[in-house]
């Protein structure tokens, strides 16, 4: 790999650049970084891990656990979530990319709210389009104005399918809990969940059809995360990528190219899991490439982290009575029964 600039940090920092002025560095960038070609870089695909026997199989939690710490992801099937729902969740995710400029606009992400459209240069246009969708109330009350026909199916649907991609992905994380160091395991349970939930980036990818187009789209999304970092701290990342042609892996080792499983979940780590691992787990970006005549293809990343606990742990910690009060308790039901005894004889 020859890459001139360096790759960005594991650790995930703003959702936007410091930097005075992006238009300079991007164009920097894009002068300066050179990407290998695609088809030098495939390689094996990574574990396929068969969800029914996870928890059961100390082997396939091993293999979960290698491949993490390795190349950072594995494919997870037979995940028991309808392709119905998934299917039927990406063909209502196409109308949101249909709204009108204006809309889009007065929808795009915000500071205040890391859900809506992310604004876009005309030449990534060509190629991807990203909307953000999470359970921000405010922000669904919205989109259900500027959308009225179709975004309510399409916010129901994608809450059904993020509570079936949690459910996975919490038994997951148990998973590696199990079968990683003991630091990670107590360091999880200091972590919580964003206080939005999980989120997911939904995009539209116009399908790339000629080497130069996959090599300008690598480079725009190597030059995005130079820029911008990792927008989301998470600890795992699920994709849902059904019909992609390739999905591309990208870490400080470079890219990695495979090709996925058919209704595979992609799964890879993320920032949380290699900071709380102290490096042992990789955190990686992945995304996929799409190659056909379908006009519009969907995929969607589910960006999970353990639910937040904290505020849990303090509201029961308020209720909780000390060792001392039990103890001066129980001696006041004592008095109280002798001396009720005590009556009771009298009378």
């Amino acid at each position: 790999m020859d890459f001139r600039a360096p790759p960005p940090s594991p650790v995930a920092s703003a959702r936007r650049s410091s930097l005075p002025d992006d238009d300079v560095f991007r164009q920097f960038l894009d002068t300066s970084l050179r990407l290998p070609t695609i088809n030098d870089h495939r390689q094996p695909p990574p574990p396929k891990v068969d969800f029914r026997y996870l928890c059961s199989d100390n082997a396939l939690r091993h293999v979960v656990s290698e491949s993490l710490a390795t190349v950072g992801c594995f494919q997870l099937i037979n995940h028991g979530i309808p392709l119905d729902l998934i299917a039927s969740t990406a063909e209502d995710a196409v109308g949101i990319f249909q709204m009108p400029p204006e809309k889009r606009a007065s929808a795009a992400r915000s500071p205040e709210s890391p859900c809506g459209f992310e604004e876009q240069d005309s030449e990534e246009n060509e190629l991807s389009q990203e909307f953000v969708w999470g359970t921000d109330i405010d922000f669904n009350i919205k989109m259900e104005t500027l959308f009225p026909v179709g975004y309510s199916n399409f916010s129901k649907k994608m809450d059904t399918l993020q509570s079936r991609i949690e459910k996975v992905a919490e038994i997951i994380l148990t998973v590696i809990i199990k079968d990683s160091p003991k630091k990670f395991a107590n360091c999880v349970e200091m972590i919580g969940g964003h206080e939005r939930g999980t989120l997911c980036c939904v995009y539209k990818h116009n399908p790339a059809n000629t080497q130069s187009q996959w090599t300008n789209s690598l480079r725009y999304d190597v030059i995005r995360m130079l820029v911008r970092g990792n927008d989301y701290s998470h600890s795992l990342c699920l994709h849902v990528c059904h019909d992609a042609l390739d999905f591309q892996l990208y870490s400080k080792k470079g890219w990695l190219s495979f090709s996925p499983e058919k209704r595979a979940l992609v799964i890879t780590g993320g920032d949380q899991a290699q900071i709380l691992s102290d490096g042992h787990y990789k955190h990686v970006i992945g995304r996929p490439i799409f190659k056909g005549e379908k006009g519009d293809f969907i995929s969607m990343a589910f960006l999970y982290s353990p639910p937040n606990s904290k505020n849990n742990y303090e509201t029961s910690g308020e209720r909780t009575i000390s060792l001392a009060l039990q103890a001066m308790l129980a001696m006041i039901l004592t008095i109280v029964y002798h001396v009720l005894i005590y009556v009771y004889k009298k009378i």
